[in-house]
Parts: structure tokens; C-alpha cells; sequence
């Protein structure tokens, strides 16, 4: 037992000791050096098939290149970056309530079984008797209530990078945001595949229409920090049966 306990010890302090070297600091940025977004901005693709240019297209005015007046600047390869537009209004309210009773009563009676009620009248105490030799009786209720209640509104624009293009065209995206404000570091996350034809001309993209779409948006920091309990607490919710 001693030993179990030395070894808790150690390792809350040295849980301990990664947090304490946090106290009175800022909460660090994640360096964006690494990824998927910078691999995919980094490194150019390889081109699916080989498309001779043809010769009218030097002289001609009205060009379809990305680049030219009319041409279409909408995110389509990897590397593009768009505009994920998040604004998240929802409410919802359910409730419901269930009630069920059930009563039962039953009385049997043992006055002339062969005499045996007057017999046992005689050894009983006065006032005693074996006319109701069997009374039982037996009820039950049960009522339950509940109710959910829930309302979100978040609205915030955060900038993706296309990461991959599946062979039907599918655009594979990710998008990472960090802002700090004194003391709290709030960050933005959001992936998922959307379709071309769903970006609008301003090259920006609902989050309804993107699918298998994970947005998350927390922080960490001093009050994120003191909004979580401690780390006992949490083990002793798990570990306690009741």
C-alpha cells in the first residue's frame, strides 16, 4: 500500500510539473509549419493529363485562365484557399412525461378448515383470531419527467485549404484559426469535402453544405483552465460507484 501511494504521488507531481511551468505564461501557438494545409500549399500536384495549347489562344482577348478577367477564381486544386462561412442559429425543445399506477388488493379467509381456527382462537390472547387467516395487499406508482433544452448561435468565417481532390471532383478541405486574447488562446477548427459547383463566386462555402463537416471551436487557457475540475475530481467521478 505504501508503495502504491509513492507511486501516485510521483506521477501527480509529475503531471503537475508541465502545468506549473504554465502559470504566469501566455498559451503558446501551434507552429503552422507542418500539415496538411502547408503540405498541400508546398508541394505543386502532378498534372492528371498533358493539354497541348492551341495556337489561337496566344492572340485571343478574352482568355479562360484563372488569372484573366472572366476567369473563374474559385478554390478547385490543391493549394486553393477558400472562405468557410459558419453561422450556426439552433433551438431546440423536447419534452415528454410518462405516469403509470397499479393497485391490487386479495383477502382469503380461513374460518372452517376442520375446526382449526376455534382451536387456534383458544391459545391466542383475547382479541386475537384466526378469522382472516391470509390479508394481503400490494400497490405501485411510477411517474417520470423530462426535458431538454437548447439553444446555439455562432457565427464565425475561418479560411481553408483544399488538401486533396478526390477522382470525382470532391474537394477535400481543412482550416485551422488561433486567436489570443491576453491570457486565453481561442482556436477555430473545420474539415470535410465539399462539392466545386457548391462554392459561390465569391469563393466562400457554407458550413451546411459541407459534408462530413467537424467544426470545433474552444481555447485554452486561464479560464478555460479554471472552467475544468481538477484532475481528482475527475478520477474519483469515474473510479466512485455512486
Amino acid at each position: 500500500m505504501t508503495r502504491f501511494l509513492l507511486y501516485f504521488c510521483v506521477s501527480l507531481a509529475l503531471v503537475s510539473c508541465g502545468r506549473l511551468s504554465e502559470v504566469g505564461q501566455v498559451p503558446d501557438f501551434n507552429t503552422p509549419t507542418a500539415g496538411n494545409e502547408v503540405f498541400a500549399m508546398s508541394v505543386a500536384p502532378l498534372p492528371e493529363d498533358r493539354v497541348a495549347a492551341a495556337r489561337h489562344e496566344g492572340a485571343s482577348l478574352w482568355t479562360a485562365g484563372r488569372r484573366s478577367l472572366l476567369g473563374d477564381r474559385r478554390a478547385g486544386a490543391r493549394g486553393d484557399i477558400l472562405t468557410v462561412v459558419i453561422e450556426i442559429d439552433e433551438s431546440a425543445e423536447i419534452s415528454n412525461s410518462s405516469e403509470r399506477s397499479r393497485s391490487g388488493s386479495e383477502q382469503m379467509g380461513v374460518s372452517g378448515l376442520f375446526g382449526l381456527p376455534e382451536l387456534a382462537d383458544r391459545e391466542l390472547p383475547d382479541g386475537a383470531s384466526m378469522s382472516g387467516a391470509v390479508d394481503t395487499g400490494s400497490s405501485s406508482r411510477y411517474a417520470g419527467d423530462g426535458a431538454v433544452r437548447r439553444n446555439e448561435e455562432l457565427q464565425l468565417r475561418i479560411a481553408a485549404t483544399v488538401t486533396d481532390v478526390l477522382q470525382n471532383g470532391v474537394l477535400r478541405i481543412e482550416g485551422t484559426q488561433e486567436v489570443r486574447v491576453n491570457h486565453e488562446l481561442r482556436e477555430l477548427l473545420v474539415s470535410g469535402y465539399v462539392r466545386p459547383e457548391d462554392i459561390s463566386r465569391q469563393n466562400e462555402i457554407a458550413y451546411d453544405r459541407i459534408a462530413a463537416a467537424r467544426i470545433s471551436y474552444g481555447g485554452r487557457g486561464q479560464i478555460s483552465d479554471v472552467q475544468q475540475p481538477r484532475y481528482g475530481q475527475q478520477i474519483t467521478d469515474i473510479l466512485l460507484p455512486f
